[in-house]
C-alpha cells in the first residue's frame, strides 16, 4: 500500500499568484509523482520510508530576497538561487521510531520566483515547465538524492526526466 501524501503550499511572495496562478496545483502534482517515483526506485534514503502510512512536505513559493538569506545562512552563498531543499529525514526521529499513523515530514522545498522567471526566459521554457522541473528536483533532494558525483547526477537527472515525462514535459536538459 502506498502512503498518503500531504503537501502544504505556502505562497510567501504575492507575485506567484499573478505569474503562475495554478502553482499550488502544479507543485502538488509534481511533488506527488516525484515521491511515488522515488519510493519505487529504492535509491537514496527512500528505503527508510517503506511502510509509512503518511508522508508530508512543504512547498514554499518565495522570492529572491528571502531565498538569498536562506542560501547565505544555510549554504554560505550570499546570492539567490532557484530552489533550496531542507530535508528533514536526518533531523527528526527515524521514520521507524515515529508512532504508527504519524506522518513522516520529508522537509521543505523553497522556490524563488524572480530566479525561476529569469531562468525560464533564458532557457526558452515556460514558467510552468521550469517550476515543475525544480519542484521535482527539490523533492528528490528531500528523498536523499544528490548530484555531487557524476553517477548520482545521472540517476537523479534520469528520474527527473521520467517524472517530467509523466507530467507531459520534455527533457529539461535538452536545449
Amino acid at each position: 500500500m502506498s502512503p498518503s501524501i500531504r503537501i502544504a503550499v505556502g505562497i510567501e511572495k504575492a507575485g506567484w499568484k499573478k505569474a503562475l496562478p495554478e502553482a499550488a496545483k502544479i507543485g502538488r502534482q509534481a511533488a506527488r509523482r516525484t515521491i511515488k517515483a522515488g519510493l519505487a526506485t529504492q535509491l537514496g534514503k527512500v528505503p527508510v520510508l517503506a511502510g509509512r502510512e503518511a508522508l508530508e512536505l512543504s512547498l514554499v513559493l518565495s522570492g529572491d530576497a528571502d531565498v538569498q538569506v536562506l542560501n547565505r545562512d544555510y549554504r554560505g552563498k550570499d546570492k539567490p538561487t532557484n530552489v533550496l531543499s531542507f530535508a528533514a529525514l536526518d533531523s527528526q526521529p527515524s521514520p521507524h521510531t515515529l508512532p504508527a499513523g504519524m506522518p513522516c515530514h520529508l522537509g521543505d522545498v523553497v522556490l524563488a520566483l524572480e530566479t525561476l522567471k529569469s531562468e525560464a526566459r533564458e532557457q526558452r521554457k515556460t514558467l510552468k515547465q521550469h517550476y515543475s522541473h525544480l519542484v521535482v528536483h527539490g523533492v528528490l533532494h528531500l528523498l536523499g538524492f544528490d548530484h555531487e558525483r557524476a553517477t548520482d547526477a545521472r540517476r537523479m537527472e534520469d528520474l527527473e526526466r521520467d517524472v517530467l515525462a509523466g507530467l507531459g514535459w520534455p527533457d529539461p536538459y535538452l536545449s
